[in-house]
């Protein structure tokens, strides 16, 4: 069994070397091949996961190539995780939007249209050289952001592909902690798209437990998910807290404007990181990586090729075609969902009707991603203007018009046609 990472250089890939490890009794994987075309990251991240293979005293091999089609022969599955343009242009997506009055972020808003613009042309042309090197049984599994919009771009493109985020299994995480029963028996009644989503149910054992702890424990809920209690009420779920750049817009842009921006952060933690992982004495994960991001995406990673490649029929939150999941959205809609993973691909669960205020964001969000999508596998500035005025939380002539300038002066590298 063969599992390939595009983007292997990332400081990320330790973190899914350390999920194999931990499900490695259930599901031996023979061979990792990473692939990235920076030598020297890849260089760096491969050793350290060789050293951490070894020390758990695992037979799995831990191959590296700049060349990709080394990295995917014989490959089952093929892990994309990309940042075109790396930590400087997530700066760029966190800063040019606030001369606009707009929060900065690398996955929503004016920023999460650059990141798509970018990334979509780069992550198909990938996944269509991986399909004629590999075969079109070879399962994509899509890490990099935005998700749902690069998710359907594959689909789009016919490729047997799944999208993965790591938000749905801190939330698993976070629900087992306050219940006390292992993360195994939590599973989650999961609404919306990528980014934007909902916990309307929280079922152990297949027990919905959400109604019994908004009744009796409603504070502890309120605490770990950083929400007031009256918003929790409100809503009669837990919202993702990617939902705060929509229902507190303009506090988080004060903050924002306050405070050091998320990438800056994340480059600091990255030098920290290599350093670390240069370091031989160091065969283990290091706790700096939670600072990284991306908790449990490891383990989310490899459970979901498991399930895939084993058809073992359990469930899991991924991105996946809506099927009439949602009725008020299209059928080859990518929704994020809790579905049935098997051999055959991922089947989402029933969901039933949804509250209108999440009916109608998730809907306004579509028609955004839907022109997205259209904006990056064809360009043209006009196109840009139409996807940010269809954006929930631009929505005005003058300032998509500006939006539109600021992102394409901003990323005239990386866009052909800018």
């Amino acid at each position: 069994m063969k599992l390939t990472v595009v983007g292997g250089g990332s400081t990320y890939t330790p973190e899914l070397i350390d999920g194999l490890l931990q499900t490695s009794a259930a599901f031996q994987i023979d061979e990792i091949a990473l692939m990235d075309t920076d030598p020297v990251r890849l260089e760096v991240i491969s050793a350290f996961a060789r050293r951490m293979v070894a020390a758990a005293g695992q037979p799995t091999v831990i191959s590296a190539t700049n060349d990709l089609a080394r990295a995917v022969d014989g490959a089952a599955a093929v892990l994309i995780q990309l940042r075109v343009g790396g930590q400087r242009t997530r700066l760029s997506d966190e800063t040019f939007p606030h001369d606009c009055g707009c929060i900065g972020q690398e996955t929503t808003g004016a920023g999460g249209l650059a990141k798509a613009l970018r990334t979509v042309p780069v992550v198909i042309d990938i996944a269509d050289q991986i399909r004629r090197l590999a075969g079109d049984d070879t399962w994509i599994i899509d890490f990099t952001n935005p998700v749902g919009i690069v998710t359907r771009g594959l689909l789009e493109a016919g490729h047997k592909a799944v999208g993965l985020c790591n938000v749905a299994i801190n939330f698993e995480r976070n629900f087992s902690r306050i219940l006390d029963v292992a993360p195994e028996r939590v599973q989650l009644k999961h609404v919306g798209l990528n980014h934007l989503s909902w916990e309307t149910g929280v079922l152990v054992d297949g027990e919905d437990q959400l109604p019994a702890l908004f009744q009796h424990r409603l504070a502890d809920v309120a605490r770990e998910f950083r929400i007031s209690e009256s918003h929790l009420l409100l809503q009669q779920a837990v919202p993702s807290y990617y939902l705060r750049y929509y229902f507190a817009h303009d506090e988080v842009f004060n903050e924002q404007l306050r405070e050091p921006a998320r990438a800056a952060v994340v480059m600091n933690v990255e030098n920290e990181l290599l350093d670390i992982y240069r370091d031989e004495s160091v065969v283990t994960k290091p706790l700096q990586l939670q600072e990284r991001g991306g908790r449990y995406y490891s383990l989310a990673a490899i459970q979901l090729v498991a399930s895939l490649l084993s058809d073992t029929g359990d469930v899991q939150v991924v991105n996946v075609r809506n099927r009439g999941t949602l009725p008020f959205l299209p059928e080859d809609a990518v929704i994020e969902a809790a579905s049935v993973i098997t051999a055959a691909g991922p089947m989402p669960l029933p969901i039933g009707r949804v509250d209108p205020l999440m009916e109608g964001l998730i809907g306004h969000h579509f028609a955004y991603e839907q022109l997205a999508l259209d904006a990056a596998l064809h360009g043209g500035r006009a196109r840009v203007v139409k996807a940010l005025l269809a954006h929930p939380l631009v929505g005005q002539y003058a300032i998509a018009e500006k939006l539109a300038d600021n992102l394409l002066a901003a990323n005239k590298h990386f866009l052909p046609w800018a």
